[in-house]
């Protein structure tokens, strides 16, 4: 199967990267020597506690030698499956000088001719370890134990304990293992690699004997069933997609956990010990046997880099360790993809061959009646087995309710059938085969420049984007299989890669497929409460295809030098017409990609009750379907950013945003007009405090300018008028609140306080120096001259009650503060960690400012990298350059800060001076320069 990771497009590096030369292999322990030594402490200790800590620092002083020997070895060019092999060796070698030392000094009386077999399980048990990894171990002991057996095995845990090793071991007899490998499916996982390291080879037989007949050879369904199940438990706990930003290299999807998996069942299934031999066992080609290899042995080497990093056991290829480890390994920054992009798109299409295994496996199982086929649905299966025929795909049949070839030269006889298979799969809403999927595969290098241009297979491919079943599956199908980077070259340009940036949770290619599936899921109505408006407006569009193909293509450019909506608009202009787009819907593509965030950023990063904001953006988009489809594209393709991107506060400003400009279009006149939207927001708050008198109510709905109504969703709306209405019980001019959002993974503080220029400074400042970093604020006043501020900080703790007392903390030095009772300078420093990822990346601060998009204000733009204390440091230089703040917009996409200010001097004058706008410039760049 050579062409796994070769089927992605024409930029995919079509090699796995050469090593250099290795160091000189670990000359593992000189067991003869190091006995010497212990022999010659033993003689020189007065008791037998002095001697064992004397023997464990001498055993601490010899493995970290031989570790950190590995370390210099693989950094020196050496391979991951080497350095995993050399650290599994000298542990072997430390147990086999630690049972000498236990037996002969620790435990004196103990028979030297019946001492326990030490067997290494799991995955040290395959001989392969990484640094900080567990260490395996079971004490295999004959059914009438010697006396002393027992306190052997107890020194040399604590030996090893010492040596701060994590060390999992059971001691048990055959009989034990047996019965206890019947009863649970971890310790029979654990036995299927058993190796003796020092011991009974009689013994040790015996049980390999015994659970390959007793066990093994009567549990095959039953263990397969379970090893499945338990990786779709454990992916699911990882995060259910192979293409997160920042991977689990062990637990995740296309991990190594996955490739032992795969080994465990192929092992209990075809009874071989080597995997090797599941060639000779007709599971895998020589070329997919070396594909598995390849896989393993990139994994490891990520892995073994990512331990000696951490200095422990993680797991997690995070942002701040990504780029050390793709220097470490050779990559380079080339053209507009930098080192790290380079590495982790390898990284991705190695967890995508993973993939394939994982698939060529289970159809062979499935083969041997070992894996039972996939439980449909009684229903679906019934209405399923009806049909057995596929209309227009003569050459595929339903083979036991799933797509199958009706022979096997479908695709070299017609290549079409390549898009017709997943057409028809569409279509009938049935899975495709696993052996269909791997003749696929191996048919890639008919999807040419002749295919492309086909008619009939791009007719096809739109219909499966645009398919109103599970376009988002179906193409994720194409792309597992590497048709769809090979039928759509662009895209496979992106398959894989990701954007180095604490933002995106996925890869390139995995965002857009998951956009095409929330356009589809808002089409269907499965999002109407989440995104009422866009469901709303969604039947009314005119040129749904153009939509779908927009969504598909909107991020296609990334990773190339120039800005990816204008590189992504020139790509549609080129491949609309292949897809059967006219020249003025070709052009509509092209635009809404081009135009693809605008209204995101301004929804964002503008005062959306200036009447310019709405104009500007009518002035862009020109006509109400242009808008529609601009709302629906910018929905789906935050939506499909990552869990919790998506909140309650965008979409009320998008909603927002999209009635003022549909005004503006309307030539006043509006579906929904200004105030009616204005009374309908009063009318639902009124509705959920039944307790209020009307006029409570009234009095309450004066308070806020119409700005509030349209921009604040329903839920804080309630949430403010409780906190303004007991405050006002209990005589209050200042009061905070404090609520938690685990989903989107923040704490939000609300602070309610008399308005003055730097209000909002104090709130940061004090914000900062307790520790929150503030990722999003909400900033309004009342008409009776309160402020009503919310500030969204990161969260620090998962439980929500250690969270709430983190934000009550906040929230009473913020009260503190505002009441002059503390200065920011006597605030308790803040001792919670900073997240270390930020470190890893660089952003050139900018600062932008503009006198044309506002009637009354100024408005200053600033980006650069986000940090604690930074919108404190903004706040209070403006404030310091005498100019008072209108209105802020806080933004931050992953390490980004996007603010902006609406500013006058203190006349209430925008800054027209080319000099003062020089001397804003310098300052808040300086800010941004700050520690």
């Amino acid at each position: 199967m050579s062409t796994m990771s070769l089927a992605h497009g024409p930029t995919v590096e079509r090699r796995v990267r050469s090593l250099r030369p290795a160091a000189p292999a670990d000359k593992g322990f000189d067991r003869a020597r190091i006995l010497g030594k212990l022999e010659d402490s033993r003689a020189r200790q007065k008791d037998a506690e002095s001697f064992r800590r004397a023997a464990v620092v001498l055993l601490q002083s010899e493995l970290s030698v031989r570790r950190a020997e590995a370390r210099k070895t693989l950094e020196a060019g050496g391979t991951g499956r080497a350095c995993a092999e050399t650290l599994s060796s000298q542990i072997d070698d430390l147990l086999r000088v630690t049972l000498e030392l236990a037996s002969r000094w620790l435990v004196p009386d103990a028979d030297r001719n019946a001492l326990p077999t030490i067997l290494a399980v799991g995955g040290y048990g395959r001989g392969m370890l990484a640094p900080f990894s567990d260490v395996d171990l079971l004490f295999l002991l004959p059914s009438k134990r010697a006396p002393a057996v027992e306190k052997v095995v107890e020194a040399i845990l604590y030996v090893l304990w010492d040596l701060k090793l994590k060390v999992g071991h059971a001691t048990r007899s055959v009989d034990e293992c047996l019965r206890q490998a019947r009863a649970d499916m971890t310790i029979r996982t654990t036995l299927i690699e058993a190796r003796l390291i020092i011991g009974d080879q009689t013994l040790f037989d015996m049980l390999e004997t015994r659970f390959d007949k007793e066990i093994v050879a009567k549990t095959a369904p039953e263990f397969v069933a379970a090893k499945l199940a338990e990786r779709d438990e454990r992916v699911g706990r990882a995060g259910a997609s192979r293409y997160l930003v920042e991977p689990n290299v062990k637990e995740g999807k296309g991990g190594l956990r996955d490739l032992n998996t795969l080994f465990w069942i192929s092992k209990y299934v075809y009874r071989v010990k080597h995997a090797h031999e599941l060639v000779a066992a007709g599971l895998f080609s020589p070329a997919e046997f070396a594909q598995f290899r390849r896989c393993e042995e990139f994994l490891w080497s990520v892995r073994c880099r990512l331990h000696f990093l951490a200095g422990r056991a993680e797991e997690r290829l995070s942002f701040d360790v990504q780029r050390p480890i793709a220097r470490q390994l050779g990559y380079s920054t080339r053209a507009a993809q930098a080192d790290v992009e380079r590495f982790m798109k390898h990284y991705f299409l190695v967890a995508k061959d993973v993939g394939d295994l994982t698939a060529i496996v289970c159809a062979a199982l499935e083969a041997r009646h070992a894996k039972p086929p996939p439980v449909l649905d009684r229903v679906i299966g019934r209405l399923r087995r009806r049909a057995r025929t596929i209309a227009e795909a003569q050459d595929f049949r339903t083979e036991g309710d799933r797509i199958n070839v009706v022979r096997g030269d479908v695709f070299e006889r017609d290549p079409v059938n390549l898009i017709r298979l997943y057409w028809a799969a569409d279509r009938s809403n049935l899975p495709i085969h696993p052996e269909a999927t791997r003749l696929v595969t191996r048919c890639l290098k008919r999807i040419d420049a002749k295919l492309r241009e086909d008619p009939e297979a791009n007719r096809l491919f739109v219909e499966i984007l645009t398919s109103p079943h599970a376009p988002e599956t179906t193409l994720r199908h194409m792309n597992e299989a590497g048709v769809l980077g090979r039928f759509i070259p662009d895209f496979g340009r992106v398959v894989g890669m990701m954007q180095f940036s604490m933002y995106h949770h996925y890869t390139i290619d995995e965002h857009l497929l998951r956009t095409v599936g929330v356009l589809s899921a808002i089409e269907g109505g499965r999002l109407k409460d989440d995104l009422p408006l866009a469901t709303e407006v969604m039947p009314k569009i005119a040129h749904r295809t153009e939509l779908y193909i927009a969504a598909f293509l909107h991020d296609i450019a990334k990773g190339r030098p120039e800005d990816h909506s204008i590189g992504g608009a020139a790509i549609a202009r080129k491949l609309g017409p292949r897809l059967g787009l006219s020249p003025s819907n070709t052009e509509r593509v092209a635009w809404l990609i081009e135009q693809h965030l605008t209204m995101s950023n301004t929804a964002q990063g503008r005062d959306l009750s200036d009447p310019r904001t709405a104009g500007q953006l009518a002035s862009t988009v020109q006509t109400q379907e242009r808008l529609k489809m601009l709302l629906v594209l910018t929905c789906a393709d935050i939506r499909a950013v990552g869990p919790g991107v998506w909140n309650g506060w965008k979409a009320q400003l998008l909603r927002t945003l999209y009635w003022e400009t549909e005004v503006k279009l309307g030539g006043g006149h509006s579906a929904v007009d200004y105030n009616s939207r204005v009374r309908a927001a009063q009318e639902a708050l009124r509705r959920a405090l039944p307790g209020w008198s009307d006029p409570e109510f009234d009095a309450y709905a004066l308070r806020h300018y119409p700005a509030y109504w349209l921009k604040v969703d329903h839920e804080r709306q309630v949430a403010h008028a409780k906190l303004l209405f007991a405050m006002g019980a209990e005589m209050r001019s200042l009061a905070t609140e404090v609520a938690t959002d685990a989903y989107r993974g923040v704490t939000a503080v609300t602070v309610v306080a008399p308005d003055h220029p730097r209000l909002l400074t104090g709130i940061a400042g004090a914000c900062a120096a307790a520790g929150g970093n503030i990722m999003d604020a909400q900033i309004f006043t009342t008409t009776d001259g309160l402020a009503l501020d919310t500030i969204f900080v990161s969260r620090a703790f998962e439980r929500d009650e250690d969270e709430l007392r983190r934000g009550q903390r906040i929230a009473s030095n913020i009260e503190k503060t505002l009441r002059g009772e503390m200065r920011l300078a006597e605030i308790a420093p803040n001792k919670e960690p900073r997240d270390s990822r930020r470190s890893a990346f660089a952003i050139e601060p900018e600062v932008m400012i503009d006198n044309g998009l506002s009637s009354h204000y100024t408005v200053i733009e600033v980006s650069g990298l986000d940090r604690p204390g930074l919108l404190r440091d903004l706040t209070g230089s403006l404030s310091s350059l005498n100019l008072n703040i209108g209105s802020a917009h806080v933004v931050t996409f992953g390490e980004k800060a996007v603010d902006s200010f609406y500013v006058t001097d203190l006349t209430g004058q925008k800054i027209n001076s080319p000099a003062k706008q020089t001397a804003v410039k310098r300052r808040l760049l300086a800010d941004f320069a700050a520690k």
